[in-house]
């Protein structure tokens, strides 16, 4: 992100401009919105946990693979939860 901050305090307006993904990952998002039926609060959480993964790759753009990566994370929490493997 480059100023210093956590993307954990980022309010939703400087996370959308922390936190926008490329082309490709902007439509993997929509569709996993879709297809998932995420809220618009399970979207920003994706949007975090995709910014961390491109922090931790010393990343400044969200890439298709980082919001991909970030799904298939809240798909197995999701399954967690209702005591899947």
């Amino acid at each position: 992100m480059g100023d210093g901050r956590r993307n954990a305090d980022l309010t939703p307006r400087e996370l959308s401009r922390w936190a926008k993904p490329d082309a490709r990952g902007e439509a993997i998002l929509e569709q996993a919105m879709q297809r998932l039926g995420l809220s618009a609060r399970a979207f920003h959480r994706v949007q975090r946990v995709a910014r961390t993964i491109a922090d931790l790759d010393g990343r400044d753009r969200l890439a298709a693979a980082d919001i991909a990566e970030a799904i298939s994370y809240r798909a197995l929490d999701r399954e967690s939860k209702r005591g899947g493997p």
